[in-house]
């Protein structure tokens, strides 16, 4: 893969951070666009202390951190950053007209051969690429959070999504080393419909008193062999994106997936998890979680 190719992301949150720093490992150019300068800088200090974490381990050099950070650049409009991307990865909020607007913005100075991808967890592509005069070129392509460690991304397709655009998905994200699935696209494709419902149960039974928060994570962690427990990962994923995910997949499926009103509570308080600083648990200034912090329900 040449250094003249380019990968555009939207959206430099926790996701699109991520995602960013997957993509700069390679030998292309990053994009990483937000409106937000703010934003920007601290998915710029993540990236730095995710490439240190990786020298500590002895997964990247320190050369090879100081090419991955000459790749990257930062922009706060979409328009011309994005030119010449042969990728164009949007990961902003759950919210369909947004994506849309950034998807249409992307269109208007990229080629036709671009790639156009969504990281949406539970909307439909088909829906998102309605915007685009060649929707064909229009693929979900969920990834996992944290993007750097987990290796599992779902290929989405819509209705209009070619096999030359799986195909080049595929490619692109088996170069940063990810194991790729081809879902067709049904409301929370399979991870999220799965996530949503064991995370929105666990809500309830924390809400019921049926046992403490630290109990419900321990309990599915250890008999079920998870890497942590639904409160913990909805705290990770952030509440109101959780809560955004049910109330759409509630719309489809009906009652199994009716929030549950305590995420609601939450996220009014601005509990909205690790991104906030408190969520189910508290976290400290380095994003730790506090022990026994977890969230008490009278």
């Amino acid at each position: 893969m040449s250094k003249q190719r380019k990968v555009a992301v939207v959206g430099a949150g926790l996701m699109g951070t991520g995602i960013a720093y997957s993509f700069a490992t390679l030998d292309v150019s990053v994009v990483l666009i937000d409106k937000s300068d703010a934003t920007l800088s601290k998915a710029l200090g993540k990236i730095r202390k995710i490439a240190d974490g990786a020298v500590e381990r002895g997964k990247l050099s320190a050369d090879s951190v100081i090419r991955l950070l000459g790749n990257l650049e930062c922009a706060t409009a979409i328009a011309p950053a994005c030119e010449g991307a042969s990728l164009f990865i949007e990961t902003v909020t759950e919210d369909l007209g947004i994506k849309q607007d950034i998807i249409a913005e992307g269109e208007q100075c990229l080629g036709k051969d671009a790639l156009f991808a969504t990281n949406t967890s539970a909307l439909s592509i088909t829906e998102i690429a309605s915007v685009l005069s060649r929707p064909e070129r229009m693929i979900g392509i969920h990834f996992f959070n944290p993007v750097y460690k987990m290796k599992l991304v779902e290929l989405v397709r819509g209705i209009s999504t070619s096999d030359k655009s799986v195909s080049e998905a595929e490619d692109w994200v088996a170069q940063i080393g990810k194991e790729p699935v081809v879902v067709n696209e049904m409301p929370g494709f399979i991870t999220s419909r799965i996530s949503a419902l064991m995370g929105n149960e666990a809500m309830y039974m924390l809400s019921e008193g049926v046992a403490s928060a630290e109990a419900i994570d321990t309990s599915l962690r250890m008999a079920f062999n998870h890497p942590m427990g639904p409160l913990e990962l909805g705290d990770l994923t952030g509440w109101d994106t959780r809560l955004s995910v049910l109330e759409y997949l509630h719309t489809v499926y009906g009652e199994k997936f009716r929030p549950c009103p305590l995420i609601r509570k939450m996220v009014k308080a601005g509990r909205y998890g690790r991104k906030t600083g408190h969520g189910v648990y508290e976290y400290d200034e380095s994003g730790e979680q506090i022990p026994g912090s977890g969230l008490r329900v009278s």
